[in-house]
């Protein structure tokens, strides 16, 4: 036979957390036809690449992402650190289609660079079934969303995932969520959920709302932190929580972005009475000055204004603090008139790097993005990059084995991706071949849109998408969909 690939004399980094060994490794068509330890073996391929001096991996999957195939195919900055899958759908929005198959065609026929996996979210089945903001769904209103979850679980979605933080997610009580998740485990899935509140006076309360819905299907804490946590002893005692829930049997795994400064819409900021459905403009009217005070206070207790940094619309790379110097008025009168819930997004330095990094290091947490091609953050142009540049070479927290399972083999397990995520005969060839020392980030919080480098071939379904500085102008990725035998 002769193979498509050959990739000789590589030092295997394969997923499963094992240490390296020497291989090579043939492709034919999108599946890795053989893993071959005998490296004196000759193959007929019809490309060779000599692997000497650096190491190969799975392509790295990303647990927690955002974009929009349509929009932006190409997905520059997720293959630029290594990424071959990523995962959609996330914090409780979904493409809103009441039949996701539409929109799982369509990503086809764009052909993206990298691989698709969806979820459907909770917020965007609220309102396609039109429970939309009721804080009790009736009969009729949970009909609907079973049924839409059920068909978006037959169409090929992994799991649901929840955005509790955000409406109308926010309005849904724990019932509501546990009888949901009845549902995804039924169709064996995953609930991966942005909970209900990430700080550090209610984040048990809302870690114990999440395993409750283990009960019925394995559970999943999106983008995992402690917001105002501080100190190593904090991480090991949420940690311990999760621990003594797997051995009451509850699957529960987590995922984690390496940045201390979260990302996402101004709304967060403001109170509930504040934000859809109620209407703003009234609520300034007559509740202004309360809604001032909250603010202020709110800003404060998040570490102050200069600690949100504004990422889009007219203020964008300024903090709060910043441009209320250049307006000449209050923080929270900007918050209020000049940008109000619904105006930006922002980045919010409100994590402890000691606590994160004790998180990141428990063997149940892998590695994400919860970025995007446009989001103006770091971490969607830097996060993998980090694992290695950082976390293993940097501050050798963990070995470049333990990093790779966190950013391959453990996603896939997790998310049920039975195909992908470990280099071994007759998986797919989804594979990355590099020098560890040479993997850099270039992002930064004043200008974040910096492509990460330093992977010298990037193997997507068994075609090669990048060779050394070279992107091959050709989409090789796939919509994922699951199947439950």
């Amino acid at each position: 036979m002769t193979y498509d690939l050959l990739i000789t004399n590589a030092s295997v980094i394969d997923g499963t957390g094992k240490p390296a060994y020497k291989a090579n490794i043939l492709i034919k068509d999108d599946t890795i036809a053989l893993v071959e330890r005998d490296t004196t073996i000759s193959y007929s391929a019809t490309k060779t690449i000599d692997a000497h001096g650096l190491v190969l991996t799975p392509g790295f999957i990303d647990a927690h992402a955002h974009g929009d195939p349509m929009e932006t195919p190409e997905f520059r900055n997720f293959l630029s650190m290594g990424i071959t899958t990523i995962c959609l759908g996330q914090d409780g929005f979904s493409p809103e289609h009441k039949n996701v198959r539409n929109w799982m065609d369509s990503v086809d026929a764009v052909k993206p660079a990298v691989n698709i996996v969806l979820f459907a979210g909770h917020n965007t089945i609220r309102m396609l079934s039109g429970t939309k903001y009721k804080p009790i769904p009736t009969e009729k209103d949970f009909s609907e969303m079973e049924e839409l979850l059920t068909d978006a679980m037959d169409a090929g979605c992994y799991g649901m995932t929840t955005g509790l933080e955000y409406n109308p997610g926010y309005y849904s009580k724990s019932a509501e969520l546990e009888r949901l998740a009845k549902i995804v485990g039924s169709k064996k899935g995953l609930i991966m959920s942005h909970m209900r509140n990430e700080n550090n006076e209610t984040i048990e309360s809302a870690i114990d709302e999440l395993l409750a819905q283990g009960q019925y299907c394995p559970v999943h804490v999106s983008h995992i932190k402690v917001v105002y946590g501080k100190g190593k002893e904090r991480a090991e005692e949420l940690l311990e929580r999760l621990n003594i829930a797997r051995k009451k049997g509850i699957k529960v795994t987590a995922d984690f972005y390496p940045y201390t400064a979260s990302y996402t819409s101004i709304e967060i900021l403001f109170p509930d009475w504040a934000k859809k459905p109620h209407n703003y403009d009234e609520i300034v009217k007559s509740r202004g000055e309360e809604l001032r005070n909250f603010l202020k206070q709110k800003i404060i207790h998040r570490n102050g204004p200069e600690a949100t940094l504004i990422g889009t619309g007219p203020y964008r790379g300024k903090t709060l603090a910043q441009i209320a110097t250049e307006l000449k008025k209050p923080f929270e009168e900007v918050l209020m008139n000049d940008i109000g819930p619904y105006g930006a997004y922002g980045a919010y330095f409100i994590m402890d790097e000691e606590l994160q990094e004790a998180l990141l290091k428990d063997p149940y947490v892998m590695l994400c993005t919860d970025g995007s091609p446009s989001m103006n953050h770091p971490r969607s142009f830097g996060s993998f990059a980090k694992m290695i540049e950082t976390f293993v070479l940097k501050k050798q927290i963990m070995t470049l084995e333990e990093a790779v399972r966190k950013m391959t083999g453990l996603t896939a397990e997790t998310i049920g991706l039975q195909d992908r995520g470990k280099i071994q005969t007759g998986l797919k060839a989804d594979i990355l071949v590099f020098n560890p020392s040479e993997v850099k980030e270039h992002t930064t919080y004043e200008n974040p849109q910096q492509l990460s480098t330093g992977f010298n071939y990037i193997i997507i379904n068994g075609k090669l998408v990048k060779e050394n500085n070279q992107f091959y102008n050709k989409r090789e990725g796939k919509m994922l969909r699951k199947t439950v035998n």
